[in-house]
């Protein structure tokens, strides 16, 4: 049997992965795949997506540089979250940050504070808009 046979998609036939730098352990991103864009992410060994708001598949890093190489590819207990443990080159947030996760909430959730430092702008990563 298939692992993807382990895997229960969504109605839009959507699985949410969550990725993790292998090194560090810390959470860089979540984002959405379908069973293409896995099948592309194991045959490629680079992360591969869908987007929800293109309605389009994507691979990350295809236009900033800053790509993700899998080192180790998990599912949970249910089947229905993926854990994908990556090389990160450059920013895995396309705000330019190391993480997707670089806002804490402060006190009562009111307020928050930038936890990490901006590594690019997103005008160096893509260019001027």
């Amino acid at each position: 049997m298939s692992f993807y046979d382990q895997l229960k998609f969504d109605a839009a036939g959507l699985i949410p992965a969550i990725v993790q730098e292998q090194k560090t352990g810390r959470v860089l991103m979540m984002a959405w795949m379908n069973r293409a864009s896995l099948e592309k992410t194991v045959a490629t060994g680079k992360t591969h997506f869908w987007s929800r708001s293109r309605q389009k598949f994507w691979m990350k890093g295809e236009s900033s540089g800053h790509t993700q190489t899998v080192k180790d590819l998990a599912f949970d207990c249910d089947g229905d979250t993926l854990l994908i443990q990556v090389e990160q080159v450059g920013a895995a947030c396309h705000e330019g940050y190391q993480s997707c996760f670089f806002r804490s909430t402060e006190g009562t959730g009111e307020t928050f504070k930038i936890t990490e430092a901006q590594l690019e702008t997103p005008e160096q990563i893509y260019g001027k808009k």
